[in-house]
């Protein structure tokens, strides 16, 4: 095997593809997309969404209603003792949003009052009406028991809780909900760039053989050269993409707080002093300053990668060379995904519960390990011991495939006019 024929191979496969419209394009958006996604996020935070609805209400216990509007006065009104069916008929012309009709039964027998409405508003609508409801029947019922203010201090209490972690120089502010959502992204990440940069190879394999390209790289070039140069051709263009990306992130992460102060500073000086203070309260720019991510994590993430993309790649260029369109490869993909779905799908069990043992076995485990091992390092402590072992049987495990995809490469990238089927490949790997 030389060397130097796989470099040539790969350098074709590297710049053929990085000079192409189509990764200059994916390359540029993808970061702007993240960008515009953080903005709308901080945008959403900042403005004032609800739009505010006109709830009547037909109060049967003759207290709710003033705590009510006291509670929210744009909210709430009194109507009296309408009948029904013209609150109703009020609903349906839109001279009010909806109305409830409120029982002693509701402070007595805690029964569930029901609210018609026009069906706008939304899940956030209903939800407000609902803890509206709760505070004001609470409030009414804890004043019918005599309850002193102390006593209804504490019970309104609400402890809540704060956490540091604890590490060698000292503790620090605890991220765990940060770090858990980005090992579930960069777990999310392998997994698509295992499937998408896997695929294209495939897909370059089958395109070369269709057009009889590869009889004449194979006349120079033995099909195991050929096939490594592809692979780490692929491998170099999605290493490029992501350090690309990281590099962006990095920059992003040092920029974010300052740029989203700026932006929540501008937005909160067209809305009213009350707006500004309720959106200033639901948003502090400086939660952005944790948004930081350990140099550690993008080291691992790469590593993760790299192993993850060379064991599924080789069987995606074996299956690329096994048939002769996309269409009949689909028999085989089943093969190839079911272990790398059933990884993300148990990504978010991980994300949950990094130190379980599901989640310590799919993360040593070598045809998941390389989804699900990332989400625990970035969510938790995992043992030395564990990553080692990870990263030993997910390289025994590429020896392996690759062995075997060696053969049915070999074979199958000179192999016109029939489709090929499991016996197929079994036969080509004992003949090779």
């Amino acid at each position: 095997m030389s060397l130097h024929k796989i470099w040539l191979v790969l350098k074709r496969e590297y710049l053929t593809r990085v000079k192409s419209r189509s990764f200059i394009i994916i390359t540029a958006l993808t970061p702007l997309a993240f960008v515009a996604f953080i903005g709308i996020i901080v945008y959403i935070n900042i403005s004032e969404t609800e739009v505010e609805k006109r709830i009547g209400i037909l109060d049967e216990t003759n207290v709710l209603v003033e705590r009510l509007v006291e509670l929210n006065e744009t909210r709430y009104f009194d109507v009296g003792y309408d009948p029904a069916d013209t609150l109703r008929a009020r609903v349906l012309d839109g001279s009010m949003d909806g109305f409830m009709i409120l029982t002693d039964s509701v402070l007595t027998h805690a029964k569930s009052p029901t609210l018609v409405h026009g069906g706008s508003g939304g899940l956030s609508f209903i939800s407000a009406v609902r803890s509206d409801l709760r505070e004001v029947v609470r409030e009414e019922r804890l004043s019918r028991e005599n309850v002193s203010e102390r006593v209804r201090n504490i019970f309104e209490t609400r402890t809540g809780l704060e956490a540091v972690k604890l590490t060698e120089e000292g503790e620090t502010e605890d991220n765990t909900l940060f770090a858990s959502a980005i090992g579930f992204i960069l777990g999310l990440m392998i997994f698509f760039g295992i499937f998408f940069y896997g695929a294209l190879l495939m897909r370059s394999v089958i395109e070369e053989k269709t057009n009889r390209v590869l009889e004449v790289i194979a006349s120079s070039v033995k099909p195991i050269e050929l096939m490594f140069g592809k692979l780490f051709g692929v491998l170099c263009m999605a290493l490029t993409q992501f350090g690309i990306w990281i590099v962006f992130y990095m920059g992003l992460s040092i920029a974010a707080a300052p740029v989203a102060g700026m932006i929540m500073e501008a937005q909160m000086s067209n809305l009213p002093e009350e707006a500004a203070e309720a959106a200033s309260a639901s948003f502090d720019p400086s939660v952005l300053d944790n948004m930081v991510i350990e140099p550690s994590i993008f080291i691992y993430f790469i590593l993760f990668f790299f192993l993850g993309f060379m064991i599924y790649s080789a069987l995606f260029a074996a299956i690329g060379a096994a048939v002769e369109n996309e269409q009949d490869s689909q028999q085989f993909m089943p093969i190839v995904g079911l272990p790398i779905f059933i990884a993300y799908f148990l990504n978010t069990k991980v994300m949950q519960a990094p130190d379980s043992s599901l989640s310590t076995f799919v993360s040593i485990f070598p045809l998941t390990s390389p989804i699900n091992m990332i989400s625990r390092i970035a969510s938790t402590s995992v043992p030395a011991w564990q990553i080692i072992l990870s990263i030993l049987l997910m390289v025994l495990t590429f020896f392996g495939i690759m062995w075997l995809a060696a053969k049915i490469y070999r074979v199958g990238i000179l192999m016109y006019g029939k489709k090929a089927s499991f016996k197929d490949l079994a036969k080509w790997i004992r003949q090779s």
